[in-house]
Formats: C-alpha cells, sequence, structure tokens
C-alpha cells in the first residue's frame, strides 16, 4: 500500500476518493490551502497539511513531499476558473512544479486529474474565458508525458454529482453524457492498483463497463482527444 499525498485536497472529488483511498489500506494526506478545511478532510480519514501549493516553490515542494515520505500524488487541486492569472498559476505553474519536485524527491507514481479533450489542438479561443484552463492542461499535461515519472492521465468529461455507478466507457468523443465526481474518486483508486495504467491517458464519460475492467482495457495511448 502507498501513502498517497493529494494535491487539491478539499475538492470534491478528492473529498470522495480520500475514504475510498484509506479503505483500500492507503495512507492519505490531503494538502490544502486553508486550516479552514481541515475539519473536512479529516472526517474523510486522510492526514490534512495545509501548505498553499501555488506560494511553494520546486525546492520547497520537494521537501514537503520527502517529509511526508510520498509514494504516490494526485493532482486534483484547480483554480475554478474565473481568473485567468490564477489559473496559470495553478492548473499550470505549480502543477509542473509539483511534477519536478515529485521527481526530485523520488515519488514516481502519479495521477493527473485533468480532462476529456485536453489537448494543444483544444480549439479555444485566447479571447474566450476557458483558454487559460485548456492551454494550462495541455502544459501540464504534456509537460508530465515527458517526465520520468510512473504518471497516469485521468480524463473525465464534464461532471456531475451523481451517484457512483461503478461504470465508466473509455472514450474521447464527445456527449452529453457526464462523469460522476464519485465514479471519478472510484477510477483515481482503479489507477493505483493497476500499473497497467502507467503512462497511459485514460478519457472516459460514464459509462456500462466497470471500472476496473474499463482501465484494464483501455488502448494504449497517451492523449485524452
Amino acid at each position: 500500500m502507498a501513502h498517497v499525498g493529494i494535491i487539491g485536497g478539499h475538492g470534491k472529488v478528492a473529498l470522495l476518493a480520500a475514504p475510498l483511498l484509506t479503505e483500500a489500506g492507503h495512507t492519505v494526506t490531503s494538502i490544502i490551502r486553508s486550516q479552514d478545511q481541515v475539519a473536512d478532510v479529516e472526517e474523510t480519514g486522510a492526514n490534512a497539511l495545509v501548505k498553499d501549493i501555488s506560494n511553494l516553490s520546486t525546492e520547497q515542494m520537494t521537501e514537503v513531499f520527502k517529509d511526508q515520505n510520498i509514494d504516490a500524488i494526485i493532482w486534483s487541486a484547480g483554480a475554478g476558473g474565473g481568473d485567468p492569472q490564477r489559473t496559470w498559476e495553478v492548473d499550470r505553474d505549480a502543477a509542473n512544479r509539483s511534477m519536478d519536485a515529485a521527481e526530485n524527491a523520488g515519488v514516481k507514481r502519479y495521477l493527473m486529474v485533468s480532462y476529456l479533450g485536453a489537448s494543444f489542438d483544444h480549439g479555444v479561443p485566447e479571447s474566450e474565458d476557458f483558454y487559460a484552463y485548456a492551454q494550462s492542461k495541455a502544459e501540464s499535461d504534456q509537460h508530465l508525458r515527458e517526465s520520468d515519472l510512473d504518471w497516469t492521465l485521468v480524463g473525465p468529461t464534464a461532471l456531475s454529482l451523481d451517484e457512483p455507478s461503478g461504470k465508466i466507457t473509455i472514450t474521447t468523443e464527445r456527449s452529453d453524457v457526464k462523469a460522476s465526481r464519485a465514479n471519478v474518486a472510484r477510477v483515481l483508486v482503479a489507477v493505483l492498483a493497476d500499473d497497467s495504467t502507467i503512462r497511459k491517458a485514460l478519457p472516459f464519460t460514464d459509462g456500462d463497463t466497470p471500472i476496473a475492467q474499463a482501465i484494464a482495457e483501455a488502448p494504449a495511448t497517451d492523449q485524452l482527444a
């Protein structure tokens, strides 16, 4: 079992993933940016570590990962849109520093929560608010591909608050089908348990195939689009 560090540990997906990870036997440290979030995180069974990742240098992140004896990292942080500068700082710059820090700290396993369709061909005009996020994810996903980490790109489509079905479809096709956050959390747990997902991209929606089977049978691609 691993000591999993979740960056962005107070997000909706992270709060759903933490108890599943602890139930699976992992130790979880959720890295959060506010003391006000500690109680919510601790209710999941995770340890709460208050560090604003956007303000940490690569060297400081490296020390955090070493001090905590982290074995695997899940990036589930995001600026949440609305502020392009903050989006660049979190979704690209901090994410890239976390990958470099993971390599420096000897952490091999790294799961990036991205999105179905993330690529440099996202087609979003620079004039649109979504551009900063789409471009940030394209750049950070590429940074991860070029790293020596044992990475997996987890790419759900638009998210919902539906109850988990435990079933997904691996696909790059755009549709109105969403992915429940609870299913995304289950995908993260399943990916950690399946080394065949290393250096794979997993674009998906809610679907008809049990999660473990879907990711095991996923085609060998490093693209989410």
